[in-house]
């Protein structure tokens, strides 16, 4: 159904949803849970995806898990939804507490080898790609660009 909205109108009415949701969390003081995929190409490099909208910084795949989910089905699923790849060998490697629009997220952190085609939708997800660890781009989220290091020498 949502096929049908063209995907610009598509991108904006995301970028309207996640305003008026972030200000929900700030004032309902909402507890999130969430997930995030350190998905692996055989090559060894690390998939990231930038959002169409929040930040336009380049993050790992992942999103919130609904209520009664197992946390590993909701990073198959968002990995799913976003890249169109499925994870080899899932393990959850950390959970941790985060800050997020004033209210905290509670992220099961995932790791695995990505396998399929990666498919970037355009609509929710504008650019997704595979980069070496020594390659990462300068837009990583704050989040990441802080807390990968100590992700990365967990997931060994």
């Amino acid at each position: 159904m949502l096929r049908l909205i063209p995907a610009p109108l598509h991108r904006a009415g995301l970028r309207l949803a996640h305003g008026i949701r972030r200000r929900w969390w700030r004032l309902a003081q909402v507890r999130l849970q969430g997930s995030r995929v350190l998905a692996f190409d055989g090559a060894g490099r690390l998939l990231l995806i930038r959002h169409s909208y929040g930040s336009g910084s380049w993050m790992l795949p992942g999103g919130g898990i609904a209520r009664g989910e197992d946390p590993l089905a909701a990073a198959l699923r968002e990995l799913a939804e976003e890249t169109g790849l499925k994870l080899a060998g899932p393990r959850c490697f950390a959970v941790a507490d985060e800050p997020l629009y004033g209210t905290v997220n509670r992220v099961h952190l995932f790791t695995g080898t990505a396998q399929g085609a990666l498919a970037i939708d355009g609509r929710e997800i504008i650019e997704g790609a595979f980069f070496a660890l020594d390659a990462l781009p300068e837009a990583l989220s704050p989040t990441l660009a802080r807390e990968l290091p100590g992700w990365l020498a967990a997931t060994q």
